[in-house]
């Protein structure tokens, strides 16, 4: 069914597509993977992913969205009917319902740190930020709680469309967290010792590299750009026919790189500064920022805004990946909202154990990660990887090439960038997912 919601304009789109996965993937994400894999080289490479795979896919399922004009599944069967490949549409739907589950459990935090922040428990300069953490995430009540105050406020903004809902969001969302971001990383720059952190962020050191943390660079250019789960074919689909995909998709790479260079920039003076670990792990941002903000101006209320803002930043990923799954369901208009309420019912219901994991449940191990590390590695490391490997087979073997060219170069007059697009799409992407895929067997 061709979907009867567009965007109302291109810069809401690119502010939406880029804002599925800057709070997912850049701020929380990437600031405890650099520190847990080896810090400058891990970005090195991360970049290298990000332009040579995770863009090439970007516009793959651009193409794939705006040309058919449907959801994440029939996008598939129209363009390969009576065959098996719209099962890459179940796969995406399914990987969104996972990864929503235990993100929204990060945004439930998140939702606790604003309450913290309002009541004064933190960003006053008498906290202890790491027991305060850990309280946060091991008490069930506040957890689930949290967990559930998120999903309810997404569930509500996917229920209202994309123009009402998502876009107008986002456009306001996005712009707050660029300003914001700029006032933290001069401030964190400007303190004792900050060069090492960013020479631990920046400088290569390759001698750390190793099969795991090539895995998670791969994965985490993946969740850049929210590649490989098709969540990018729903939002092309609301785009106009005769649209430019082209500078849409290098304006939400950009986008994407800059900020997980400013959160880099932001956090990592920041832990070498105040003596935290740099393989701190998720709990980097809760830990080491409300540090920061104490040593501000106005501390207290920088660091409000910026839990509001890192929230935007973490409900805009949060939109996209419900409504891969609302698209999917939702038939007309009219059972949009009902739909939306449903999922976000059932994400919940997914993400309480991941909730738990930390708490009651920390005991529990799956190939020995807790409930929620063992849902993280489950999407980045092999779902998304697989995805996207479908993805690009699908696209370049799949489709004819010139109606790919013709859907590529539509609405542009950029005709070089095919070929190029086409080889990587066609031989490198496939080649270099099965290689890391082959040589991270034993970690696995």
């Amino acid at each position: 069914m061709e979907q009867n919601q567009q965007w109302s304009s291109k810069i809401g789109f690119i502010l939406a597509s880029a804002g599925s996965a800057i709070g997912l993937g850049a701020i929380w994400k990437l600031p405890y993977v650099t520190g847990t894999s080896g810090g400058g080289a891990f970005i090195l490479l991360f970049v290298l992913f990000s332009l040579l795979i995770g863009f090439p896919l970007l516009l793959a399922e651009f193409v794939i969205g705006r040309k058919t004009q449907k959801d994440a599944i029939a996008a598939y069967k129209h363009l390969a009917p009576n065959t098996k490949w719209y099962y890459i549409g179940y796969l995406g739907v399914f990987t969104c319902f996972v990864l929503l589950s235990f993100y929204s459990v990060i945004g439930g935090w998140i939702v606790q740190y604003i309450f913290y922040s309002v009541t004064g428990q933190v960003g006053t300069g008498n906290a202890d930020y790491e027991a305060l953490f850990n309280h946060a995430v091991s008490n069930p009540a506040l957890a689930i709680g949290g967990q559930a105050l998120f999903l309810i406020v997404t569930a509500f903004v996917v229920g209202k469309g994309i123009q009402a809902g998502i876009e107008k969001a986002s456009k306001f969302m996005m712009p707050a967290l660029f300003v914001l971001f700029i006032v933290l990383i001069v401030r964190s720059l400007t303190l004792d010792n900050a060069m090492e952190g960013v020479s631990f962020f920046l400088m290569p050191d390759f001698s750390k590299l190793n099969s795991e943390s090539i895995l998670f660079a791969l994965g985490q250019s993946f969740f850049l750009l929210s590649v490989g789960v098709s969540v990018m074919v729903t939002y092309s689909s609301y785009l106009k026919r005769d649209d430019n995909i082209i500078q849409p998709s290098i304006s939400i790479v950009g986008m994407n790189l800059f900020i997980s260079i400013f959160a880099g920039l932001a956090i990592f003076p920041a832990v070498f500064s105040l003596g935290f670990e740099p393989t701190a792990g998720p709990g980097l941002l809760f830990i080491v920022l409300p540090s920061v903000f104490e040593q501000m101006v106005f501390g207290q209320f920088f660091l409000l805004m910026f839990l509001v803002l890192f929230l935007f930043a973490t409900l805009t990923s949060a939109f996209s990946l419900l409504e891969i799954v609302v698209a999917v369901g939702s038939k007309n208009n009219n059972n949009r909202n009902r739909q939306a309420w449903i999922m976000g019912i059932f994400v919940f219901i997914l993400g309480v154990p991941s909730a738990l994991s930390f708490g009651i449940w920390s005991d529990v191990s799956i190939f020995g990660k807790s409930i929620f590390d063992a849902a993280d590695y489950l999407v980045s490391n092999i779902l998304l990887p697989l995805g996207a490997f479908l993805i690009s087979i699908f696209v370049s073997y799949k489709l004819k090439k010139d109606i790919l060219k013709s859907e590529l170069i539509r609405g542009t007059k950029v005709n070089f960038l095919f070929e190029a697009w086409y080889f990587l799409l066609r031989y490198i992407i496939p080649l270099v997912i099965i290689i890391v895929f082959l040589d991270v067997t034993d970690i696995i």
